[in-house]
């Protein structure tokens, strides 16, 4: 069985790195240089996280993202 996750994906501004977010599996992120590393170190972060989660945990369905301007 496939499961799909979402991934908020930002770069660090000090670091210059990429932080990957999987919305829904609070805590569950990791980081990496370039895309090709974060997509490996997200799965391996989903899968350990899966692993030690008990299967009664109820994870949130993922409903989009907004976008918000305000003028400061």
């Amino acid at each position: 069985m496939t499961r799909y996750f979402t991934v908020i994906l930002e770069r660090d501004p000090e670091t210059n790195w990429l932080v990957g977010e999987v919305v829904e599996l609070p805590g569950c992120y990791t980081q990496a240089p370039d895309l090709p590393t974060l997509e490996a170190n997200i799965k391996e972060a989903i899968t350990a996280y899966l692993q030690t989660a008990g299967q009664e945990e109820i994870h949130p369905d993922f409903v989009g993202t907004w976008r918000v301007g305000i003028t400061v």
